[in-house]
């Protein structure tokens, strides 16, 4: 019994315990119980899936609010906004992939599913090191601060930056090195079947997997942002990686509701930069100020009004303007299940 007061990563192991057994817990519920055979996910059923999981995400936040203090507990839910604004930018790159490779609706819960597993993984090993580098040279704060904040000022700067499907490195290297089908095979990553120039049976990938695989090289990307986000705003590696996993649990169900609608939510960008360039000049606004850290009630309550602002100045926007076109509609030279 001694080991469940075991400090890991500096929380006692019953903590990760009740942490990791929720996570599992909502995995099983979710593949098991829910979406066990392949099927249409509609934007009702996405926005009930995102208001439990983000009701789940602030409950546990409570949990550390009380349990670990009021500090962690303001801390955990300003990286959980962050992590949850950051994700529209990955929703909108997730779309682009599933278009390009003309991945109906009812296989996308199949790969966001299993590419969430991988980001748990990923994340952990992202946040594992970043704490290690944060406890061992305390100037990688300052590092990461300034990476933000030439993000936050980057994403404030005019430009297109969607990107180039067609021209990824990563789907370059995966055409030279593995057999891709050319079309879907269902919900199956991989098939066995003859070569085309020697009639040997093989195993192939399909368009299915290529498209998981690509959504995990981007929430690696987009992690350069988010990891370090997290990170200017707490050291304490337990709410930096709880209030991540629990903001990207509901990614999939997010993914349903706004992948038609995320143009409406453009204006959100600019939000999100500012809170970029504040969180990354909160660190040095707090050394010259002498404080030991920033307020963290001040944090919060930037950030909420920061993406509350974005939130409603795009809905107010887009009501005035005609309507914006899909973000389907701007993938340019795709060809539906053609690799």
């Amino acid at each position: 019994m001694a080991f469940i007061d075991t400090l890991v990563m500096g929380k006692p192991a019953w903590m990760w315990a009740i942490f990791m057994t929720i996570v599992v817990i909502l995995l099983a519920v979710d593949l098991g119980l829910f979406h066990r055979k392949a099927r249409e996910i509609g934007v009702r059923e996405s926005l009930l899936l995102s208001a439990f999981y983000i009701t789940i995400g602030l409950a546990f936040g409570a949990w550390v609010w009380l349990n670990i203090g009021p500090t962690s507990g303001k801390e955990y839910l300003t990286g959980f906004l962050v992590e949850k604004t950051l994700s529209m930018d990955n929703i909108f790159v997730m779309s682009l992939i599933f278009t390009y490779f003309g991945i109906p609706r009812i296989y996308q819960h199949r790969v966001l599913f299993y590419g969430i597993l991988g980001v748990i993984l990923l994340r952990g090993i992202v946040i594992a090191l970043g704490a290690w580098l944060v406890a061992s040279f305390h100037w990688v704060l300052y590092i990461f601060a300034l990476l933000l904040i030439f993000t936050g000022i980057k994403m404030l700067l005019p430009g297109d930056d969607e990107p180039d499907i067609e021209e990824n490195f990563a789907l370059r290297i995966m055409r030279r090195f593995l057999r891709i089908t050319p079309k879907l095979h269902g919900q199956r990553f991989f098939i066995r079947q003859p070569d085309d120039k020697t009639g040997k049976i093989l195993t192939w990938v399909t368009p299915l997997f290529v498209a998981m695989i690509l959504i995990e090289i981007v929430d690696v990307i987009f992690a350069l942002d988010s990891i370090p986000a997290i990170f200017a705003i707490t050291t304490d590696t337990f709410v930096v990686y709880t209030s991540n996993i629990f903001a990207i649990l509901g990614l999939r169900a997010l993914y349903f509701a706004l992948a038609a609608v995320i143009d409406r939510f453009s204006y959100l960008k600019p939000a999100l930069a500012m809170i970029l360039v504040f969180i990354g000049s909160k660190i040095f606004v707090a050394d010259l100020a002498g404080w030991e850290k920033f307020p963290s009630s001040v944090s919060l309550s930037v950030t909420i009004a920061l993406i509350a602002g974005g939130i409603l100045y795009s809905l107010w926007r887009t009501q005035r303007d005609p309507e914006p076109p899909s973000p389907n509609d701007k993938v340019q030279n795709a060809k539906p299940g053609d690799v």
